[in-house]
Formats: structure tokens, sequence, C-alpha cells
């Protein structure tokens, strides 16, 4: 799967977008390396405003598009720059948009795409078959996605449906992974353990800015 479809114990309250859950605490060091964001709103938007032009223009240059739907930062990269967006409900086209947090950072993306193609997917999903526990925590995070939602605005054609296969299957780590880093720790167990997983993306310095660029004070 690609990132194009793109838990917290019951008795928690459920933060607000771009709020980190509470007592959460990393568990990978860089893992999530810059508080779960930033400017998500908490109420519906209007797409593109209140988004900064410098996180849309990078943005356009991590997709080799201009984005649809954003509507605000949902995470950032060490580097400064957005590795995941909160995307509108109804793209402004009106097409239904179920994946509410959707990783743009292409080294992001493409660590993903490495678990994916190694199996990490199906691995998970067995996990899920077989550990009630770990069913009862996905399925927490898929009722988290689903409030997170709602706050941006209801569309009636995606109603109960989260993405990412939850609450029941892993269909794409991309989504689970951008749910993780905007939620922070603790929210989504499988997503948690995407992020561990990978290397550590960031290390080479923004994706969007030329070497020289970094260098300069």
């Amino acid at each position: 799967m690609t990132s194009s479809e793109n838990s917290q114990p019951a008795a928690s309250p459920v933060p607000a977008p771009g709020e980190t859950a509470p007592d959460a605490t990393p568990t990978r060091g860089p893992a999530h390396p810059v508080p779960a964001v930033t400017d998500a709103p908490t109420e519906a938007p209007v797409a593109g405003e209140g988004v900064a032009p410098e996180d849309l223009a990078a943005v356009a240059r991590q997709l080799g598009r201009e984005p649809r739907g954003v509507v605000g930062v949902a995470h950032r990269c060490p580097c400064g720059d957005p590795d995941v967006l909160a995307t509108a409900s109804r793209l402004p086209d009106g097409t239904p948009f179920p994946t509410t947090f959707y990783a743009t950072c292409p080294r992001l993306t493409g660590a993903i795409s490495t678990l994916e193609s190694a199996g990490l997917m199906k691995d998970m999903s067995e996990r899920l078959a077989a550990d009630p526990d770990l069913a009862e925590r996905y399925c927490a995070a898929h009722e988290d996605y689903l409030r997170r939602r709602a706050r941006l605005g209801d569309v009636p054609e995606i109603d109960g449906i989260s993405a990412g296969g939850m609450p029941e299957r892993v269909k794409c780590l991309h989504v689970l992974a951008g749910h993780a880093l905007a939620a922070g720790p603790g929210v989504n167990p499988l997503g948690d353990e995407t992020l561990a997983a990978l290397p550590d993306w960031w290390a080479h310095g923004s994706c969007t800015r030329a070497p020289e660029e970094e260098a300069r004070p």
C-alpha cells in the first residue's frame, strides 16, 4: 500500500488533534522527534486557511504536486518541514477523503513502503487475530481516529470508516504511522510499532532543501 490511503487506554481522555496523549512518552527517542504537533485545527476549517505558505510549498516539493485539502500540519520532522498533514475529510472537489493524517515526507514514506514489502503488515494482521489485548487497543485507535476526524467536519459517506484497515486489519502502514506521529505515542499500537521499526529518516536533513541551504546560518 502507499500513503494515499492516507492504544490509548479506554479510560484516558482523547486529546484534540495536535495534542499529545496524556502521560505518553516516546518509546524510541527520535521516533517521535517533535511533540505531536502543531497547528492542526480543532474545528472544521476551510482547507488551506491558517496553513503557512512555506509549509504548503514544502509539501508541494515533497509530493511533486500541490497538496489538496490541507487543514494543518499534524507533525513536523526535526528538520522543521512537515512530514504529516491533517487533511480535510472532503477534498475541494467534493471527494470524501478518509485519510485524516497523510504522510508526505518521501524519506518517511519510502522507509514505510520498505517495511510493507518486507511483510510487516501480514505479521501484524496475524498477531491481531491471535492477541485479544492488541486487537482491543487497535480498535481503540480506530475510534480515536474517527473522533479526531469528526472535529474536522462530518462526511456521511465515510461515517464509521477510519483508514489503514482499522479496526480489524492492517492494510496501510503509512496511515498507522501518520496517526501515531500526529497523536503521539500510546494511541495507535501498530503505528507505534511501525515507527519503532523505521530507520532515522530525518538523519540527512531536509528532504525539500539542498544541502548547501541546510548549511546556511
